[in-house]
Parts: structure tokens; C-alpha cells; sequence
């Protein structure tokens, strides 16, 4: 892949809402963002007064808007920060690893309820109502009862994020997520994209995990979660 290509994930969330996801962008040329129920992710063009006032016209009441960016953001006046830490984007194809016990299906509208009960109880990073329509989710079943997923959301050019990696504290240790992470990538790949993801850069097992299963990181972003001041 060239340097160009790359470029893209150093602002993933601008270069989604401007390529292969711009059909849900909402926003002008300043400052765009994901439907709310969707996901709260959203970016600016630059980091100029002009930007962050289209910013906060797009927010109202008590809504979040979420920057992936390589620098800092110097937040203005207007605005408070309610969240400000990094995160490691990580590359590459994630090795298989099969499952003998346990079989993986792909989920759908009927499944957002259990969907968000797992993603509440373990907090892979926001989860709302529609964000399974941004891509593929697969999940594992036990009883009944949904105990691991993981799935797709931003998609930058050819490149889609792998996400909402989780499992059931009671199910953990089996081997799920890597069999997930796994399959949603075979998934990627067999369209002629590039599998990535994001994870906070305090998520040393989770970090370690993806290693382990071939994927690298490439760079360190800046994670800021800001909202309008009241």
C-alpha cells in the first residue's frame, strides 16, 4: 500500500465521512459527523475557529462529538472536553484461529438489544442503536445468549475498522475474540480492503492480543471527546 494510501488513517474519521462513508456524512465542508445513533465520531477539515464553530452547530443538547486526530486538539472556548486520551492504530491481517465448541453468526437488527447489553457490560467504546448498519457484525451464542462479538465501522477508502471486539467476562479465555477478529477479516479481505483498528494505548493485553495474531501498530492518535459548554 503507498504512503498516500496510508494517509488516510491519520485522520480515519474525516477520510470515512469524505470516501466510502460519505453517503451517511452529515455536516458542510468544515466539519462533519456520523449520524448520532450511529456512532458519536466526527472531524473537522482543520482545527481553525471557522471549524470548530460548524463543529458545535452540529451538536445540540448533551451531544459528544468524538476526534481521532495525530495531534492534540486545542479545544476553544464553547466547548468542554470530557474525555482526552491516545489510542494505537494497528494494521494488518489478524492469523485465524478456529473454533471447536462454538459457532459464529452474523448479527442483525433483531440482535441490537443483546448487542448493546454485552457492548454496556464490557465497554469496548460506544455502541448505539444503529451502528451495526456501518458494517458486519458477527457474534458467538451461548444459551441463547449473545457472549462475543466484533464487527466493522469506519471505512476510509479501501481501509475498514475492525470493532466492538468484546466478550462476556464468563466466556473470556476461549479463544473468541481471536476467532472473531479473524473471521471479520477474512470478511475484509475478500473484498479487496485492509483490515485495522483502534485500541487505547492502556489496553496493554488487548494491544498484546493483536500482536500475537500479526497485526502492528502504526501510529498513536489522539482520542477527545468534547461537547458544547451550556
Amino acid at each position: 500500500m503507498s504512503d498516500t494510501d496510508l494517509a488516510l488513517l491519520d485522520r480515519p474519521i474525516w477520510s470515512a465521512l469524505t470516501t466510502s462513508q460519505r453517503h451517511l456524512a452529515e455536516g458542510g465542508p468544515r466539519a462533519l459527523r456520523y449520524p448520532v445513533d450511529m456512532t458519536p465520531f466526527a472531524d473537522m477539515a482543520d482545527m481553525s475557529a471557522e471549524s470548530f464553530a460548524a463543529l458545535g452547530d452540529l451538536l445540540s443538547g448533551s451531544q459528544v462529538a468524538a476526534l481521532f486526530t495525530p495531534e492534540p486538539v486545542e479545544v476553544p472556548a464553547g466547548f468542554k472536553v470530557v474525555l482526552a486520551d491516545t489510542g494505537e492504530q494497528m494494521i494488518g491481517s489478524p492469523a485465524d484461529s478456529p473454533l471447536r465448541d462454538a459457532e459464529i453468526v452474523t448479527l442483525g437488527a433483531a440482535d441490537v438489544p443483546a448487542m448493546m447489553a454485552l457492548t454496556e457490560l464490557t465497554k469496548p467504546g460506544p455502541f448505539a442503536r444503529r451502528t451495526h448498519e456501518l458494517g458486519t457484525f458477527l457474534g458467538i451464542r451461548s444459551g441463547g445468549e449473545l457472549v462475543a462479538m466484533t464487527g466493522e465501522r469506519m471505512k476510509p477508502g479501501k481501509f475498514v475498522e475492525m470493532t466492538a471486539v468484546c466478550v462476556h467476562p464468563d466466556y473470556r479465555g476461549r479463544g473468541y475474540a481471536q476467532a472473531l477478529l479473524a473471521a471479520v477479516a477474512r470478511r475484509i479481505e475478500a473484498r479487496g480492503e485492509i483490515p485495522f483498528l483502534h485500541v487505547f494505548s492502556s489496553n496493554t493485553s488487548a494491544i498484546a492480543l493483536y500482536e500475537r495474531q500479526g497485526m502492528w501498530i502504526r501510529r498513536r492518535l489522539h482520542v477527545t471527546a468534547l461537547m458544547k459548554q451550556a
